[in-house]
């Protein structure tokens, strides 16, 4: 039997703890309302018909588990959480040590990096035709026209040049994306 006293309002009760218990009961002796230990049954914390020292066991054991994060909370689990932010911190510390060794670059420092290479690979590739021309008489303008063709046909397959995740070195393609490429052409 348990007496208790408080010094509230409330009036000293006593409970058998061997014996089945009320909601209310349970809920005047641990402090908590009769619609959350309604709830508790709900949730398969405690078990109607047991007795109020098991249904007493079951809620500290309840307590305890929320209290080391064990617990759902609803749909909140304590501990998968906190794995999950120790685990995103982890992975970010990762990356900024890899910036650091300089391993790895924001894409957008390697986009523009590509595109400022592009830009002078273009003014190269534009140059030869007119260079080739003047430095050698013996070719003929059919002849220029299809040294043309094939610079504006390498710039094109390198405008189109797209990186694969699942063929990072480009072994399925050959062509670079341009399906007329081929090693006679």
């Amino acid at each position: 039997m348990v007496n208790s006293t408080e010094t509230t309002s409330r009036a000293p009760f006593t409970m058998n703890l061997n014996g089945p218990a009320t909601q209310s009961a349970f809920g005047d002796l641990v402090g908590i309302s009769q619609q959350a230990v309604s709830d508790l049954i709900k949730r398969d914390v405690l078990t109607v018909g047991q007795p109020a020292l098991t249904w007493l066991h079951a809620y500290c054991a309840h307590l305890r588990e929320q209290a080391a994060g064990r617990a759902a909370a609803g749909d909140l689990d304590l501990a998968a959480e906190r794995a999950a932010l120790a685990r995103a911190q982890r992975e970010r510390i990762e990356m900024q040590n890899a910036e650091t060794r300089r391993e790895s670059a924001p894409v957008v420092l390697l986009e523009l990096a590509v595109a400022s290479i592009g830009r002078k690979i273009a003014a190269v590739l534009e140059a030869i035709p007119i260079k080739i021309k003047r430095r050698s008489k013996n070719l003929s303008a059919e002849d220029i026209e299809i040294i043309t063709a094939e610079i504006v046909k390498a710039r094109n397959i390198a405008a189109l040049a797209q990186f694969d995740m699942e063929d990072p070195d480009g072994s399925k393609r050959d062509n670079e994306g341009d399906p007329d490429w081929s090693e006679e052409s």
